[in-house]
């Protein structure tokens, strides 16, 4: 056996996604970073030995423009160009990867945590090191930090510091939460192991193990659906261990959900039921429970469920989510009540920092489904491309504790622009969050573009014509309303039947600007629909906002009418229909509460198509300042520059009325985050590149003549956000009064987008001298 010491700026224990995105995070930013796995590959539940879908803010689809942004916005996009198929071997690769890429970074594999130095008083204990063994090296290695996540899951770290935790559910009186328990209690959700099966071409048979369970001695026959075509997270619901403790009761709890999976199959291959399972075997079972709770710990603020489905805009937030409040009985599979329980918030929920660090440890951060929360709040923060949110939230602050010596609770409470900037600055996860940075010299810099998109419209072309889409359930536009919305024209196919017929039209908002659903009336008017056509017909709304926002425009059902379906993506655009009897579920084996408007209206189906419409007036919604707003994605209305009709090498350019020294940009484009992705694919999309996404494009700037000089030419881009050095001849920061960034071409889209632009002073990448970072 070895004995070792490693020093670090900061100790990352746990590298699921929280932890790897947290490492990532705080790497970026300079610090050096130890990021320790107790297994063999990153990825925790996501990773090839358990195989859980990476879900999020998008929730399978249900919430618009809510695909996470920042590190997780990279793995996501990464893995769906390598990775179109959803191999989660490939999967495992493009995390270790983003790992790698880090210099930064020190990996230590199958490295199992188990000791903590800390000291202090209860309420004031500070964490000196840790403790791992290396399986398989016989290494003993003590790590020494200034700050420590844990990242583990189960909060190991934090139990070993003394960092104050719950486990289990709180009482329904301590936050007044609507699904809280009356009485307190230790239950748990439960852990789940998956499998999945292929299509051998003949015959196989199955010979159940011994340990294979009866279920006809079980209630999973009464209560579960079982069918041939699922694997993998399909089956979610072999759940079980949320009355047992499911960390010392974990090998107890793996025994009997892997009896349950052979006894699946036996009765899938033998019972009769399933002919065409004849040719189906087992190509995989998991060996490992993956854990949805344990620990939580406390932190200066406990999230609640009102916080959740209130949408409560804290201060100090830092991620959003936008999974359902998804509570799980605690018999899991053996229950007889169905296997979720499920509640949406309107739109994307917010998490504050406050959330993320230790109230009595006062230099332990935590990201992952162990943050402040409560048990009913943690039941929509446990999903893994949040966790991967938070993760980047918690090694930012870490990293900038370190770096203004200061602890979490001062970084949160005295010195909360530092994170807010910094992870505007990395394109992170966080939404509604303006950009009031004073170093941002875009915000002096007059914002002048080739074009601009003026006219809001969608109308069919020659050889794309469109297809009725009957009136038999209420259709609704998202629209942004930029400055006004005086009239709508909708084309609309009359009735056969030589009658005219009236359409009733009504506007709505949609509450928080995050929103995109129709939550408060504003007016009603009625529109004439002449027979046959199609015709266009005007709805006059004569809408007149304060403020730029979005709203929804609903035409209800209405017998032997349609609307026309165009089979193309509108900038700023959204098609919605109301949900009716037969539509399917969100996930087709949890029953839908009624009074969701996110399950009610649903955009899933009519993604990149749009109702035939027009509006008046023009729109000033992509108008060129639209880039250095302050946001770098949806909210309110586009929030971008989007150009004008087709034409060559489009640009955007800043102007400043003196000389400024650039030294980095950063490049922030579009790649529609209303694009849902998924790294196993339960939904496949056909783009391995988000066709909005610019390609190709060449970065210049003006000299004191007037004349463009290329800094920089990329082609085949396919990230997001994009980071450059500029030099001059003699390697120092370029020295220019304007910048121009000229799009050559797209990977597929009409229009060239940009989310954002900002030119920021920053002293990181290079200390002997001030760079300044465009983003856009």
């Amino acid at each position: 056996m070895r004995e070792e010491e490693a020093h670090y700026d900061i100790a990352v224990i746990g590298g699921g996604l929280a932890g790897t995105c947290a490492a990532i995070a705080a790497a970026r930013l300079g610090r050096r970073v130890a990021l320790v796995n107790n297994r063999p590959v990153l990825g925790g539940n996501a990773s090839s030995e358990i195989r859980v879908w990476v879900c999020g803010a998008t929730a399978h689809g249900v919430h618009r423009w809510a695909r996470e942004t920042g590190i997780m916005g990279e793995l996501y996009t990464e893995n769906q160009y390598r990775n179109p198929e959803g191999n989660p071997y490939y999967w495992d690769q493009v995390v270790l990867d983003a790992v790698r890429a880090e210099p930064n970074i020190d990996l230590y594999l199958n490295t199992d945590v188990r000791e903590v130095d800390a000291s202090g008083p209860a309420d004031s204990r500070e964490v000196h090191s840790c403790t791992g063994w290396m399986m398989g090296s016989e290494r003993r290695i003590t790590f020494h930090a200034r700050q420590f996540l844990d990242c583990t899951g189960d909060g190991l770290l934090g139990h070993l510091a003394g960092a104050h935790y719950r486990i289990g559910r709180e009482a329904r009186t301590e936050f007044d939460e609507p699904w809280a328990p009356s009485e307190a209690d230790r239950s748990l959700l439960g852990s789940t192991i998956l499998f999945h099966t292929k299509d051998t071409g003949r015959p196989v048979k199955f010979v159940p193990p011994a340990h294979a369970k009866d279920l006809s001695t079980t209630p999973i026959l009464r209560n579960r659906i079982l069918r041939t075509g699922d694997n993998g997270c399909d089956y979610w619901w072999i759940e079980w261990g949320g009355e047992l403790d499911t960390v010392h009761d974990n090998e107890r709890i793996r025994d009997e959900l892997q009896s349950v999976i052979m006894g699946i199959w036996d009765h899938i291959k033998n019972s009769g039921q399933f002919p065409d399972a004849a040719n189906l075997t087992l190509e995989w079972v998991g060996s490992l429970p993956g854990k949805r709770e344990y620990r939580r710990f406390l932190g200066d603020y406990v999230l609640t469920q009102q916080d959740i489905l209130q949408q409560r805009q804290f201060e100090d937030r830092i991620a959003f989510g936008g999974w359902s409040v998804d509570l799980h009985p605690a018999q899991g599979m053996y229950a007889d009540e169905p296997g979720a329980r499920q509640q949406y918030a309107d739109g994307i929920f917010h998490i504050p920092l406050r959330s993320l660090y230790s109230a009595n440890v006062t230099n332990l951060h935590f990201a992952g489904r162990n943050i402040s929360a409560t048990h009913i709040a943690f039941g929509a923060t446990r999903v893994m491309a949040t966790c991967a949110t938070l993760g980047e939230a918690a090694g930012t602050a870490a990293a900038l504790c370190v770096a203004e010596g200061i602890t979490p609770r001062q970084l949160a409470t005295e010195r909360p622009e530092l994170v807010r900037r910094t992870l505007l600055r990395q394109d992170a996860s966080v939404i509604g969050l303006a950009d009031e940075d004073p170093d941002n010299l875009a915000r002096t810099a007059l914002v002048t573009a080739s074009s601009w998109l003026t006219r809001l419209a969608a109308e069919p072309a020659p050889d794309a014509p469109g297809a009725p889409y009957p009136l038999t359930r209420d259709l609704a536009l998202l629209l942004p309303v930029d400055p006004a919305l005086d009239t709508v024209d909708l084309l609309v196919h009359g009735a056969p039947d030589g009658r005219s017929r009236e359409l009733t039209v009504e506007l709505w908002s949609t509450g928080h600007p995050e929103n995109a659903v129709p939550v408060d009336h504003l007016l009603t008017t009625a529109v004439t629909v002449p027979p046959d056509g199609p015709h266009w017909v005007t709805a006059r709304l004569d809408h007149h906002p304060d403020t730029p926002r979005n709203v929804i425009l609903v035409v209800r059902a209405c017998t032997d009418t349609a609307l026309v379906l165009l089979p193309e993506r509108t900038d700023g655009v959204l098609a919605l229909r109301r949900k009716v009897e037969g539509d399917a579920a969100v996930d087709h084996d949890i029953p839908e509460e009624d009074g969701q408007l996110v399950v009610e209206w649903q955009a899933r189906g009519l993604r990149r198509q749009t109702f035939a419409f027009r509006a008046t007036p023009d729109t000033t919604a992509f108008h060129p300042e639209r880039a250095v707003g302050g946001y770098q994605r949806p909210y309110g209305g586009p929030q971008m520059w989007s150009s004008g009709p087709e034409g060559d090498a489009e640009w955007l350019r800043l102007d400043w009325d003196d000389e400024r020294e650039l030294a980095e940009i950063r490049l922030v484009f579009d790649d529609d985050v209303d694009e849902y992705l998924n790294n196993l694919h339960r939904h496949r999309t056909p783009y391995e590149v988000m066709p909005e996404l610019v390609r190709d494009y060449r970065v210049q700037s003006r000299d004191a003549a007037g004349a463009w000089h290329t800094l920089l030419t990329v082609t085949d881009n396919r990230r997001r956000h994009r980071v450059h050095m500029l030099e001059d001849a003699d390697g120092g920061p370029v020295r220019t009064g304007a910048l121009r960034l000229v799009v050559d071409a797209t990977h597929g889209a009409r229009r060239d987008h940009l989310s954002a632009t900002r030119s920021r002073i920053c002293r990181t990448s290079h200390p002997s001298r001030t760079s300044h970072w465009l983003m856009s």
